[in-house]
This record gives C-alpha cells, sequence and structure tokens, in this order.
C-alpha cells in the first residue's frame, strides 16, 4: 500500500498466550482472512497505542494461528501482550478475497428492497456470531435481524447501493402484520 493510497483501519486479531520459548503468540483472527492479514513482512499496530508489530512468521498448530513478530524476541516479551488488540490499514478499495463476500463497510448503509422492490429499509450495521445477521432499520423505524444469507439475500448490488430480500416472510414485518 502507497501512503497516497486511502485505506481503512481494520481490527484484526487479539493477541493470546505465549507458546514456546521463542517469542511465538497464540493470536485469536478478528478477521475472515487470517492467511492474508498475517503474511511475513505486514505491519500492525496496536489498538489505541503507539506500538508496531512487523509479522515474521504466522502458522497454524492444532486449529490455532500462531504468530512470530520481529520485535518479540523471547516467551518474556511475549506474555506482556496478552490481550492486545490487532490492527491493520488496508487499501480501501481492496475487495474481499472469496467470490460473493462483502466488507461490513460496504453493506451498512444499503437500502433494503423487498422482492418486490419497494423500500423496506436501511441496512444500520452487521451483527456477527455464528450466523452474520444485517440489523435492518425498516421503514416502520423497527430494528430488524436478518440472516445473510444468499437464500434470503439472493442480490447484492453495491453499485445501486441496494439488496434485496427474497420473498420470505417475517423479515422485515411480523407474519400477522401483513
Amino acid at each position: 500500500m502507497t501512503e497516497s493510497q486511502p485505506s481503512v483501519e481494520v481490527v484484526v486479531g487479539r493477541i493470546g498466550r505465549a507458546h514456546g520459548i521463542r517469542g511465538e503468540l497464540t493470536v485469536e483472527p478478528r478477521t475472515d482472512e487470517p492467511d492474508r492479514r498475517f503474511v511475513p513482512g505486514t505491519v500492525l499496530r496496536e489498538e489505541g497505542g503507539q506500538r508496531r508489530l512487523t509479522v515474521d512468521a504466522a502458522r497454524w498448530h492444532s486449529g490455532r494461528l500462531l504468530v512470530r513478530f520481529d520485535e518479540v524476541p523471547d516467551r518474556t516479551t511475549a506474555e506482556t501482550l496478552r490481550g492486545l488488540v490487532l490492527l491493520a490499514d488496508v487499501p480501501e478499495d481492496e475487495p474481499p478475497a472469496g467470490e460473493g463476500e462483502f466488507w461490513d463497510r460496504d453493506l451498512v448503509g444499503l437500502t433494503v428492497l423487498t422482492a418486490d422492490g419497494q423500500v423496506g429499509g436501511e441496512v444500520r450495521r452487521i451483527q456477527h456470531g455464528p450466523q452474520d445477521l444485517l440489523v435492518v432499520r425498516t421503514t416502520a423505524g423497527e430494528e430488524r435481524l436478518v440472516p445473510f444469507v444468499e437464500a434470503l439475500v439472493p442480490t447484492v448490488d453495491l453499485e445501486a447501493g441496494t439488496l434485496t430480500l427474497a420473498d420470505v416472510g417475517g423479515l422485515l414485518v411480523d407474519e400477522d402484520d401483513r
């Protein structure tokens, strides 16, 4: 990324326990693309602080991400970093790695259309969990949670600024209110 290229700050992980004696750390990924964010040479920042950490190596071990940073020579130093939240600067126009995937920042603010093309609300935020949910502010002023799956949200048109819901009752209004 060049200095003049606009970027977005994103949370990519949280440091856990030290692993071994050579300064390796467990990292709880807070990104859908840890293999893209923890590449050797990547400089990450501490949330709310000035510390910068350069990824020296990253690998998966028993389902955990282990990362070694240039600035962390040993276990003693590694143990002082536990709980640190890591940030990365990502180019604003960088697309997600997978087809049909979207950044939260791309979805927030989209106009929600019903299957028949009527405005039903606006995406206010994304709620992450086992299932990603769109938090939609309906035209009636209510907040509704819509599972962000292709069966319920078949069309996302970023250029038009819209996403269209499937013709499934109960998404934006209760069934008995129809």
